[in-house]
């Protein structure tokens, strides 16, 4: 509980969002459109941070559009996905196909995150009423009895208290203000963590290629324009394994799974380019304290697969701002009202974390295991490789969700 110290600084807001993630950011700009006081807070001193969820869904894209900002979103570089194939001990398959979708934006945009974030905070700088403080890092709460009053944080010129009707966490799978409520986590787990880094790519090295599977082992591979980005599948805890193995058995193996890697596999040249993503599933059973929220991964982390994990975090910041701006202009909503947003998100959180359990228990596990068994493709994806119309059904759960979110809060009139 944080202390009363009257020589720290002071500040009064309305609304106070901690984490400038997708969900923090967006969260920021739709109250800010709406015309409340709100400032996030990110303890970094920008966004670029490598290694962090770069897929931008149809949901997403659509939610853009609503705001009006596609245009200008669409102009900063990305790569397009479409259809999604893979090699499945060697057999090729069809995973998704987006095109079938009737939807506005039937693409996966890939953009680095730190662009969507930067993108977000210059179109915010027009509403008066949203500031976005970098370098600022929320490290208690503030408390009034039971209620959350806001957030002390650090600063780089000090200590500063930042008092707040309502304190949104959207700080992470490592939520700090989630802890200090004491907000109880429900662990799902995963199977496996992932090796990410890059490999160069030259200009005439196309393919289509998105998943390869093999006895013992998975990989992604993204094409990123100028790079390929590598996703490399190992059992869970098995990281200090891989790497008594050496990096050159590592490398030998992806350019065995992937032989498009081959020329640009040399850029990887020791394990400090090869960084271990730790996969969690969890999530919250309660989301909320009096003056408290939480949104995103700190309320729910997700799997890599599906790379849907920003796409939830915008749909949340959504959802949140539908239900709550209103309601905002006059002061604190109840708890009640603030258990809106996981009445509302909890089942398309509990549903997609669902289908990736089933991946990971049907797919990854029994590939993760090894053996000389060569692997079977399932029924299922064998049907959806050979009619092509259901392709459109895991292209709309990947690309749309279970319950996509559509902007509803209200812009405030023009100053």
């Amino acid at each position: 509980m944080a202390s009363d110290q009257h020589s720290n600084r002071r500040k009064k807001v309305r609304c106070c969002v901690v984490g400038g993630g997708p969900a923090g950011m967006m969260l920021g700009y739709l109250l800010g459109r709406a015309g409340i006081e709100v400032v996030v807070l990110e303890k970094h001193g920008d966004f670029f941070r490598d290694f962090r969820g770069d897929t931008v869904h149809p949901s997403t894209l659509e939610v853009m559009d609503e705001l009006g900002l596609i245009d200008g979103f669409l102009k900063l570089p990305h790569q397009r996905l479409q259809k999604m194939d893979g090699l499945f001990g060697g057999t090729p398959v069809r995973i998704a196909d987006l095109s079938r979708l009737h939807t506005k934006y039937p693409f996966i945009a890939f953009m680095p995150q730190w662009d969507f974030l930067n993108f977000l905070r210059e179109a915010g700088r027009r509403f008066a009423s949203l500031e976005v403080m970098m370098s600022t890092e929320a490290v208690d709460l503030i408390r009034r009895g039971e209620t959350i009053a806001g957030v002390r944080a650090k600063t780089p010129d000090g200590i500063i208290d930042i008092e707040a009707d309502l304190t949104i966490a959207c700080d992470g799978r490592h939520s700090t203000l989630r802890e200090r409520a004491g907000l109880a986590v429900e662990e799902i787990g995963a199977p496996m963590d992932v090796l990410w880094f890059r490999a160069g790519r030259q200009p005439d090295e196309t393919e289509s290629v998105f998943a390869r599977v093999e006895p013992g082992k998975m990989m992604i591979t993204f094409d990123r324009g100028d790079y390929w980005q590598c996703a490399y599948v190992i059992a869970k805890g098995q990281h200090e394994t891989v790497k008594a193995r050496g990096l050159q058995a590592l490398l030998d193996d992806v350019v065995r799974m992937a032989p498009i890697l081959r020329s640009g596999i040399a850029e990887v040249k020791s394990f400090g380019d090869v960084k271990l993503l730790t996969v969690a599933i969890n999530r919250l059973a309660r989301w909320t304290r009096p003056g408290l929220l939480c949104i995103g991964d700190a309320a729910h982390a997700m799997s890599p697969i599906g790379g849907v994990g920003v796409n939830l975090a915008v749909q949340d910041a959504v959802a949140t701002a539908n239900l709550l701006a209103d309601k905002m202009q006059h002061g604190c909503p109840s708890e009640h009202d603030l258990d809106a947003v996981r009445r509302r998100r909890e089942f398309p959180v509990k549903m997609t974390q669902r289908m990736q359990v089933i991946v990971q228990n049907k797919i990854i596990s029994g590939a993760l295991k090894g053996g000389d068994r060569p692997l079977k493709v399932s029924l299922i994806v064998r049907l959806i490789t050979a009619l092509p119309w259901l392709q459109g059904i895991p292209a709309r759960l990947l690309a749309l969700g279970v319950r996509p979110e559509h902007v509803h809060s209200k812009a405030a009139p023009a100053s």
